[in-house]
């Protein structure tokens, strides 16, 4: 259901995080967010951050905001984007250590991703899965009652989860991916009801399971899973997809392909899927020629990795390039993946969400198409000389 970008064409947003101000010092903690809301600091803090985000997010002049992710702890590597739904589940029942929990063993020391995932302590799933205070409903209401424009609501989707998790009670990881599949279902159809107009269901395993050899049942079952996490939620869905962000670092130097995934991906029922474009200059965007689809595509224009703002031609370039394959009405513009709460400095952030609506300016006036009005960049109220 396309609820919030029916009728817009080329619309822009970002994917989700946005570096805290450094005067956001409080912390869930563990804490749920309805409690935490009870602490004077806390509230304040919170809600002061989110309005900033927000507010920054409609300067730059983007069709939809989010609340920055900001209910995430200030973590190692963006570790709370996991463990804010790990410690309100339950069914667990301890941690393991990195070392034994597989994966990223060829990282070694002095590596920075050696220590980003010596911070992941893998969870232990020692009893049923159940449902905890997650209150993502809640984060949403919260956020939108100080917003102009719509929220875009995001949230780890089961199967990246569960890539941090131990099982040690069901004996198989697909049994694990469904019942969490089912906890979020339930917690993202009270966020649809709660009045939200675009849900981001975040990082499925296709392409990342694809592009080291996964078997076509596997990505069959990726497809069936995120299905099963969206069945019913009644609002516009995106599924989100990059090549990895702990800490700005890319998990791949040199990013891998979405040709393998691509069709399972397009098979799922979002309605919307999002692609990293802006790391590869578009490589895989021919792609799209291949596959016919009714779903809309976001592209990330802007590279979540680097410290370097996109000039507004090297965004429109990239733009220029989309519309190759995919028709205006079709296509939103967004950035690669989240800017991160510690990666990045807030003023970086920042402007290149500006480029977002810079680069796509140029591009709205090659297709006669009305600007958008973007206030950071007025220069009515500049006060250099």
């Amino acid at each position: 259901m396309l609820n919030a970008t029916r009728d817009l064409v080329l619309p822009t947003t970002i994917t989700g995080s946005y570096p805290r101000p450094h005067w956001f010092t409080e912390e869930l903690r563990g804490r749920g967010f309805k409690d935490a809301l009870g602490d004077s600091r806390f509230r304040e803090q919170y809600l002061d951050a989110v309005a900033c985000l927000v507010r920054e997010q409609e300067m730059a002049g983007l069709d939809l905001v989010t609340d920055g992710d900001s209910r995430f702890d200030l973590t190692v590597g963006g570790k709370s984007w996991f463990y804010y739904v790990i410690e309100r589940l339950g069914g667990i029942t301890g941690a393991q250590d990195r070392s034994t929990g597989g994966g990223w063993r060829s990282l070694r020391p002095g590596h920075i991703l050696y220590e980003v995932m010596e911070a992941y302590q893998p969870a232990v799933v020692g009893g049923k899965l159940a449902g905890g205070a997650l209150q993502y409903a809640a984060l949403f209401k919260t956020a939108q009652r100080l917003a102009n424009k719509p929220v875009k609501f995001g949230a780890i989707t089961a199967q990246s989860l569960a890539k941090m998790l131990v099982d040690r009670h069901y004996g198989s990881n697909r049994d694990v991916i469904l019942a969490l599949a089912d906890i979020f279902n339930a917690e993202l159809k009270e966020v649809a009801a709660a009045g939200c107009r675009v849900i981001q269901v975040e990082e499925p395993q296709h392409h990342i399971a694809g592009a080291i050899g996964a078997s076509d049942k596997d990505l069959e079952f990726y497809t069936e899973s995120v299905n099963r996490e969206i069945a019913g939620v009644d609002t516009e869905i995106w599924l989100h997809t990059c090549w990895g962000n702990p800490n700005q670092q890319p998990l791949h130097w040199e990013r891998p392909s979405y040709e393998r995934s691509l069709p399972y991906l397009l098979a799922t029922n979002a309605d919307v899927l999002t692609l990293e474009c802006a790391s590869t200059n578009g490589r895989d965007l021919p792609l799209l020629g291949r596959h016919r689809t009714d779903k809309k595509i976001a592209i990330g224009v802007v590279n979540h990795s680097t410290a370097a703002v996109e000039p507004p031609e090297v965004v429109a370039n990239l733009i220029r390039k989309a519309l190759e394959y995919v028709p205006p009405e079709r296509l939103i513009l967004s950035t690669d993946c989240g800017f991160g709460r510690e990666g990045l400095a807030r003023r970086i952030a920042f402007y290149k969400s500006v480029a977002i609506n810079l680069g796509a300016n140029i591009v709205r006036r090659e297709l006669k198409l009305p600007e958008v009005e973007i206030p950071a960049a007025d220069p009515r109220f500049t006060f250099a000389g």
